[in-house]
């Protein structure tokens, strides 16, 4: 009993070690690499915090969270380390740089989503069929509006990094928590729901959106990241940006034969 209180009085304890420990780590590296280690820490923060909500509370949707926070923190350990391998400088082996890994990192990262959302929509199908009392209900969307809060802030510091170096790696990371803070908000009102309610079956339901929601974001990230891989042509705005480009050069008496484009590194080659 002495256990249990310590584990609910100390929850929202515990980010505090984290937070402090990624903000010291985050003096270590590049920009890049910095906002990488900060999802790192504030993933792995989470995973706890939800862990513990979830024992606690016996709620499906709080596990679910958890692996989805789980599958996260794996996407962005991926990411960091492909952020570091994407900022090398190019070299003899690979003169166009190291850029692309940030593709192939956003493809696994998408992969991992789609293994989480099968995961969580297994184990909500389970608790339907067997469905079980949900306890400790103020805890658990506590948690749950903590997450929504930590990971909108993460997100849109990765976001903002992500857009001005151009960092698909990022950007996915970026996507992974957004939607969390969705699935988080979603948890939390279905948890409102049934403590009002008593209906306990809203749980395994509720986990189940957030599955839903989780394939949607993992078939976006996919083909993002597969797209560059395969030297898909530049989309029509791409192309007519580079085409307002060169009629400026034309003006100037500069012929042009032919226009090819290709994607490499974190530019466009025409």
């Amino acid at each position: 009993m002495n256990m249990y209180i310590k584990m609910r009085d100390n929850i929202l304890v515990c980010p505090l070690f984290f937070i402090l420990g990624g903000f010291k780590l985050m003096i270590l590296s590049n920009r890049k690499v910095k906002v990488a280690a900060l999802s790192i820490v504030s993933n792995t923060t989470l995973i706890i915090l939800k862990v513990v909500a979830g024992l606690l509370s016996g709620s499906v949707s709080i596990v679910s969270e958890a692996i989805h926070s789980g599958m996260d923190l794996v996407a962005s350990i991926i990411a960091f380390f492909s952020v570091r391998v994407s900022s090398k400088p190019a070299d003899e082996e690979h003169p166009y740089g190291h850029g692309k890994i940030e593709n192939i990192s956003g493809l696994a990262e998408g992969l991992l989503i789609f293994v989480a959302a099968f995961l969580i929509i297994k184990e909500s199908a389970f608790k339907i069929i067997h469905p079980a009392k949900i306890e400790e209900t103020v805890i658990a969307i506590i948690v749950m509006v903590i997450s929504a809060v930590v990971n909108t802030i993460v997100s849109r510091i990765l976001y903002k990094v992500a857009k001005e170096e151009d960092s698909l790696a990022l950007e996915a990371d970026a996507l992974h928590l957004k939607t969390d803070v969705y699935t988080s908000l979603g948890v939390a009102i279905g948890l409102l729901l049934i403590k009002f309610t008593g209906i306990s079956i809203l749980d395994p339901i509720a986990a189940i959106i957030v599955a839903c929601l989780i394939v949607i974001e993992a078939w976006h990230l996919s083909k993002s990241a597969f797209t560059p891989l395969i030297d898909a042509k530049l989309s029509a705005e791409e192309e007519n940006k580079i085409k307002e480009v060169m009629e400026t050069y034309k003006k100037r008496n500069s012929r042009f034969s032919w226009i090819e484009d290709t994607k490499v590194r974190s530019y466009t080659l025409c």
